[in-house]
């Protein structure tokens, strides 16, 4: 028995999981009708599994956005495409808040607090 581990807290986010440029274009055009937030991360990355574990920890629901969820070392050609169509320069992780197909927000690494993203929306 591992008295240091902590036990994981329950992810409350419906990530919808994007691994296709049909799928990445059909998701950025959903931002007319609701706020989308793209999450890139890269999964042999310590800081993004941090980053993205204390991200799903401090999220409270998904109602009124999208969430969408991208897998870097699986899907870089994906994340090439966003950071083209949104004109973010790619980092991991990042997260890029998009609004009636522009960018209202992004932030990478430590940067990224579920209550900034709240805030805005």
């Amino acid at each position: 028995m591992n008295i240091f581990r902590r036990k994981k807290k329950e992810n409350n986010i419906n990530w919808q999981h994007i691994q296709s440029i049909e799928e990445l274009n059909e998701a950025y055009n959903s931002s007319k009708e609701k706020t989308a937030l793209f999450f890139k991360h890269s999964t042999r990355c310590g800081i993004s599994k941090m980053v993205l574990n204390r991200f799903e920890s401090e999220w409270t629901n998904n109602e009124g956005y999208s969430l969408f969820f991208i897998d870097l070392l699986a899907h870089r050609e994906v994340s090439n495409q966003l950071a083209e169509i949104s004109g973010v320069t790619h980092q991991s992780p990042q997260v890029i808040l998009i609004k009636n197909n522009e960018v209202i927000h992004d932030a990478s690494h430590n940067g990224i607090k579920a209550s900034t993203i709240k805030n805005i929306i």
